[in-house]
């Protein structure tokens, strides 16, 4: 007979695909660096090493998010978070990319979390797929971080 822990293992392990172990791990990991990283920018240097390793076109988008964020939200912190590049207010995530690669995805996402200030009535998107970027994405992908950004009041 199987112990608890054996019967544990089992079902965790059933339950996450390799991909969302892989990123559970990238998450403790950064927890344990991140408390030795000293400030800003190191956080910073650690999201645009992540987005250094990802390939394209994944590396292009996160590129150009990780300028449109520092441009349009300069308070926001950069951070990894699952592995991937994010952006904090108060230790509370606002926006997040996720790469297609990582997850053997079709398209790329855009995220927003609670933090986001984007409340619009009773619904509105919090995730975006993104398969390229045009201008016209990142006019509209600009004005979501700027909204986003904002302290509630």
């Amino acid at each position: 007979m199987a112990s608890t822990t054996e019967r544990a293992g089992a079902v965790a392990a059933e339950g996450f695909t390799p991909e969302e172990r892989a990123a559970m791990k990238d998450r403790a990991r950064e927890v344990r660096e991140a408390a030795r990283r000293t400030g800003r920018a190191d956080e910073e240097q650690a999201v645009l090493a992540k987005i250094a390793e990802m390939p394209e076109p994944d590396r292009g988008m996160a590129e150009r998010i990780h300028a449109l964020v520092r441009a349009e939200a300069p308070d926001l912190s950069p951070r990894l978070w699952y592995g991937m590049p994010a952006y904090s207010r108060d230790g509370k995530v606002v926006c997040f990319f996720k790469a297609a690669h990582k997850f053997k995805a079709r398209y790329a996402t855009l995220g927003f979390e609670d933090a986001a200030s984007l409340d619009d009535g009773t619904m509105w998107p919090t995730t975006f797929a993104l398969r390229e970027l045009t201008a016209a994405d990142e006019v509209r992908i600009g004005d979501l971080v700027r909204r986003a950004a904002v302290r509630p009041a």
